[in-house]
């Protein structure tokens, strides 16, 4: 096994010194788990292991940088341990230092390795393989949460409860019902995209265009500005850029969507990395860097930099490549019309626009998920919720576990 330091902020706040010294941090061990082929090396980070405790999955993933590894839980993972839970965070498919997934470039990449009922599979073997059958609660964020939203609702037997971070559950798909007696009228619909493009100030979604051949290479290249790229995409989402007042959207239009900030809907000839130069301008790198050290030190946001430096973007925005394409989503149809059976809660920043960015997803929270614990709003936190106020996140997580548990019997 072999240890990272990674750090242990379980503490209080008022012990900023003990975490700047890294007090705490051999709490947590980094280990790579490989499984019998087809092979595949799960990336876990996890505070030492209590075995006799009930088991909590922290998922982990961006969709681009957007907390995409087991890394962007470290923070949580020693006070739900301390909590008395077996909390395990791990690198998704495509992010990290997992491995045994397509590592093929956007032309030749196998996209049917990227669905998500491998996204599924993938969780349901490391739980068998750590030694446990069900899990007490899978917690994501962000693409993250997409991936804990799923295995509750495809295998609501192992995972008995569901936290999600900033990405609510849209539902799952719904199939075209009563068709032969009851053809259905052809309704045009706007093009959402082609009517972004024809705005007087024109623009693009951006999981659409993570979706095309040159964004990979755009985000990542050059690699000696990459660290910079990172800190301005991190400020840009969070609660200190003054930018950021999220309300909902009435519709999945042009003329609402264009409300979002360009990290969500860019200028149309813009890369990602051009957004976010646009978004910092007039902010003082220096003032942004030192602001944002209190909840992601440069030493943190290098961990960040150096793995997707080393691995690239591609593996990670197949995801959205996958989830943009319907062809690509068959697979989820086989739940069609399911909700999620077991108790599950959704948590976000007051300043995080991810919540909103699909209109009217947020305020159906209870009609997908039959046994729904409400939305929980942390101030003074942007996207990064879990990073930003990780002592109000823990917060919200025992208490729902502690709910849950009189609900659920967990093993």
């Amino acid at each position: 096994m072999k240890e990272e330091g990674f750090h242990n902020v379980g503490a209080p706040r008022g012990h900023a010194e003990d975490l700047k010294s890294r007090k705490f941090y051999r709490f947590q061990h980094g280990r790579t788990i490989t499984t019998p082929p087809p092979t595949r090396n799960y990336r876990i980070l996890r505070p030492l292991p209590r075995l006799d405790l009930p088991y909590t999955v922290e998922w982990r993933s961006l969709e681009t940088t957007r907390s995409l590894l087991a890394f962007s839980w470290r923070k949580i993972l020693p006070s739900l341990s301390s909590s008395g839970y077996y909390v395990v965070a791990y690198d998704q498919r495509g992010y990290g230092r997992t491995t045994g997934w397509d590592t093929g470039d956007f032309s030749s990449v196998d996209l049917s390795t990227f669905t998500f009922t491998r996204l599924v599979r993938d969780a349901v073997i490391l739980v068998n393989a750590l030694g446990y059958k069900e899990v007490a609660c899978v917690i994501g964020h962000d693409f993250g949460a997409v991936g804990a939203a799923m295995c509750a609702l495809m295998r609501p037997d192992i995972f008995r409860s569901v936290v999600t971070l900033s990405h609510p559950f849209k539902g799952s798909p719904s199939l075209p019902f009563d068709i032969v007696s009851h053809p259905p009228e052809s309704t045009p619909k706007e093009d959402v995209h082609k009517a972004l493009a024809e705005l007087p100030e024109p623009r693009k979604h951006y999981k659409w265009y993570y979706s095309t051949p040159p964004a990979a290479e755009e985000m990542v290249n050059p690699k000696a500005e990459l660290h910079q790229f990172l800190r301005g995409y991190f400020h840009l989402k969070s609660a200190d850029w003054a930018g950021n007042d999220p309300k909902p959207l009435k519709a999945w239009e042009a003329s609402e969507l264009q409300k979002l900030p360009f990290y969500y809907v860019m200028p149309l000839h813009s890369s990602m990395r051009q957004a976010v130069q646009l978004g910092m301008a007039g902010e003082n790198l220096s003032s942004v860097t030192k602001k944002g050290s209190r909840w992601l030190a440069d030493e943190d946001l290098s961990v960040y930099a150096g793995e997707f430096g080393r691995n690239g973007f591609q593996g990670a925005l197949n995801w959205y490549r996958v989830s943009t394409d319907p062809k690509n989503m068959i697979d989820v149809e086989l739940f069609a019309g399911r909700k999620i059976e077991v108790p599950a809660l959704f948590i976000s920043g007051s300043k995080d626009w991810g919540m909103y960015q699909e209109p009217g997803v947020v305020e159906k929270l209870s009609e997908v998920c039959s046994k729904f614990r409400g939305v929980e709003v942390i101030q003074d936190a942007g996207h990064w919720v879990q990073q930003e106020q990780p002592e109000k996140v823990v917060q919200i997580l025992e208490k729902f576990l502690r709910a849950a548990k009189t609900e659920v019997n967990f093993l």
